[in-house]
Protein backbone atom coordinates (compact mmCIF):
# COMPACT_ATOMS: atom_id res chain seq x y z
CA UNK A 1 0.00 0.00 0.00
CA UNK A 2 1.28 3.08 -0.51
CA UNK A 3 -0.24 6.65 1.08
CA UNK A 4 0.04 10.35 0.31
CA UNK A 5 0.62 12.57 3.39
CA UNK A 6 0.50 16.16 3.48
CA UNK A 7 0.01 19.04 6.42
CA UNK A 8 0.56 22.17 7.06
CA UNK A 9 3.20 24.16 9.16
CA UNK A 10 0.27 23.28 12.15
CA UNK A 11 0.41 19.59 11.61
CA UNK A 12 4.30 18.97 11.17
CA UNK A 13 4.54 17.72 14.72
CA UNK A 14 1.49 15.73 14.22
CA UNK A 15 3.08 14.01 10.72
CA UNK A 16 5.66 12.18 12.82
CA UNK A 17 2.86 10.02 14.93
CA UNK A 18 1.43 9.36 11.63
CA UNK A 19 4.20 8.14 10.07
CA UNK A 20 5.15 6.32 12.86
CA UNK A 21 1.37 4.34 12.47
CA UNK A 22 2.25 4.01 8.77
CA UNK A 23 6.04 2.99 8.85
CA UNK A 24 4.92 0.39 11.41
CA UNK A 25 2.57 -1.30 9.28
CA UNK A 26 5.03 -1.49 6.42
CA UNK A 27 3.57 1.04 4.19
CA UNK A 28 4.70 2.97 1.89
CA UNK A 29 5.01 6.66 2.28
CA UNK A 30 4.95 9.81 -0.41
CA UNK A 31 5.35 13.01 1.91
CA UNK A 32 3.90 16.02 -0.17
CA UNK A 33 5.11 18.38 2.62
CA UNK A 34 5.31 20.95 4.30
CA UNK A 35 8.61 20.24 6.02
CA UNK A 36 9.07 22.72 8.16
CA UNK A 37 7.19 25.15 10.95
CA UNK A 38 7.35 27.95 8.41
CA UNK A 39 3.71 29.46 8.03
CA UNK A 40 2.01 28.19 5.04
CA UNK A 41 -0.65 27.58 2.96
CA UNK A 42 -2.36 24.42 3.84
CA UNK A 43 -4.54 24.08 0.56
CA UNK A 44 -1.62 23.57 -1.86
CA UNK A 45 -0.70 20.43 0.31
CA UNK A 46 -3.83 19.18 0.53
CA UNK A 47 -4.06 19.34 -3.08
CA UNK A 48 -0.78 17.59 -3.93
CA UNK A 49 -1.53 14.63 -1.78
CA UNK A 50 -5.10 14.68 -3.25
CA UNK A 51 -4.00 15.05 -6.24
CA UNK A 52 -1.90 11.30 -6.02
CA UNK A 53 -5.01 9.90 -4.43
CA UNK A 54 -7.24 10.73 -7.26
CA UNK A 55 -4.46 9.71 -10.18
CA UNK A 56 -4.30 6.18 -8.34
CA UNK A 57 -0.65 6.74 -7.74
CA UNK A 58 -1.46 6.21 -3.79
CA UNK A 59 -4.18 4.04 -2.80
CA UNK A 60 -5.04 6.64 0.09
CA UNK A 61 -4.34 10.21 1.56
CA UNK A 62 -3.81 11.46 5.18
CA UNK A 63 -4.01 15.11 5.64
CA UNK A 64 -2.96 17.39 8.89
CA UNK A 65 -3.35 21.06 9.47
CA UNK A 66 -4.79 22.99 12.80
CA UNK A 67 -8.38 21.73 12.56
CA UNK A 68 -8.13 19.21 10.00
CA UNK A 69 -11.16 21.56 8.38
CA UNK A 70 -8.79 23.77 5.62
CA UNK A 71 -6.72 20.90 4.29
CA UNK A 72 -10.01 18.67 3.80
CA UNK A 73 -11.95 21.22 2.05
CA UNK A 74 -8.93 21.85 -0.43
CA UNK A 75 -8.38 17.97 -0.76
CA UNK A 76 -12.13 17.81 -1.42
CA UNK A 77 -12.69 20.04 -4.48
CA UNK A 78 -10.20 17.32 -6.51
CA UNK A 79 -12.21 15.29 -8.76
CA UNK A 80 -12.83 12.03 -7.37
CA UNK A 81 -11.36 12.60 -3.79
CA UNK A 82 -14.05 12.05 -0.46
CA UNK A 83 -12.20 13.05 2.34
CA UNK A 84 -13.30 12.98 5.64
CA UNK A 85 -12.30 15.22 8.62
CA UNK A 86 -12.15 13.23 11.94
CA UNK A 87 -11.48 13.60 15.48
CA UNK A 88 -12.50 10.32 16.82
CA UNK A 89 -12.42 6.97 15.51
CA UNK A 90 -15.47 5.20 14.95
CA UNK A 91 -16.25 8.18 12.35
CA UNK A 92 -13.28 7.42 10.72
CA UNK A 93 -13.98 3.69 10.40
CA UNK A 94 -17.38 4.85 9.40
CA UNK A 95 -16.49 6.92 6.50
CA UNK A 96 -14.06 4.06 5.00
CA UNK A 97 -17.14 1.66 5.46
CA UNK A 98 -20.10 3.32 4.50
CA UNK A 99 -18.85 6.38 2.32
CA UNK A 100 -15.55 4.70 0.75
CA UNK A 101 -13.47 7.58 1.87
CA UNK A 102 -9.93 7.79 0.17
CA UNK A 103 -8.87 10.20 2.40
CA UNK A 104 -8.74 10.98 6.12
CA UNK A 105 -7.65 14.60 7.64
CA UNK A 106 -6.95 15.22 11.24
CA UNK A 107 -6.42 18.09 13.54
CA UNK A 108 -3.76 19.07 15.27
CA UNK A 109 -4.56 21.37 17.30
CA UNK A 110 -8.04 19.23 17.91
CA UNK A 111 -6.55 15.85 19.04
CA UNK A 112 -3.58 14.40 20.84
CA UNK A 113 -0.82 12.22 19.52
CA UNK A 114 -2.32 9.27 20.83
CA UNK A 115 -5.63 9.74 19.65
CA UNK A 116 -4.09 10.76 16.09
CA UNK A 117 -2.75 7.16 16.24
CA UNK A 118 -5.96 5.34 16.89
CA UNK A 119 -7.90 7.18 14.18
CA UNK A 120 -5.56 6.38 11.52
CA UNK A 121 -5.44 2.91 12.23
CA UNK A 122 -8.87 2.77 12.63
CA UNK A 123 -9.25 4.61 9.04
CA UNK A 124 -6.62 2.04 7.83
CA UNK A 125 -8.15 -1.40 9.24
CA UNK A 126 -11.67 -0.22 7.72
CA UNK A 127 -12.76 -1.31 3.88
CA UNK A 128 -15.40 -0.23 1.97
CA UNK A 129 -18.65 -2.08 2.39
CA UNK A 130 -20.16 -1.95 -0.89
CA UNK A 131 -23.96 -2.58 -1.15
CA UNK A 132 -26.34 0.04 -0.49
CA UNK A 133 -23.61 1.93 0.50
CA UNK A 134 -21.65 2.24 -3.54
CA UNK A 135 -25.23 2.94 -4.71
CA UNK A 136 -24.90 6.42 -2.02
CA UNK A 137 -21.59 6.48 -3.38
CA UNK A 138 -22.75 6.80 -6.83
CA UNK A 139 -24.76 9.62 -6.13
CA UNK A 140 -21.95 11.70 -4.26
CA UNK A 141 -20.26 10.79 -7.88
CA UNK A 142 -23.24 12.54 -9.48
CA UNK A 143 -23.53 15.65 -7.94
CA UNK A 144 -19.53 15.94 -8.30
CA UNK A 145 -20.16 16.02 -11.71
CA UNK A 146 -22.55 18.26 -11.51
CA UNK A 147 -26.03 16.18 -11.96
CA UNK A 148 -29.11 16.80 -10.05
CA UNK A 149 -30.05 13.90 -7.38
CA UNK A 150 -33.14 15.17 -6.81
Amino acid sequence: MKIAIGNDHAGIDLKDAVLEVLHARGIEVVDCGTYDRNSCDYPVFGQKAADLVASGECELGILMCGTGVGISLAANKVKGIRCVCCSEVYSAAMARCHNDANMLSIGARVIGTETAKMIVAAFLDASFEGDRHQRRVDIITAIENGEKTY
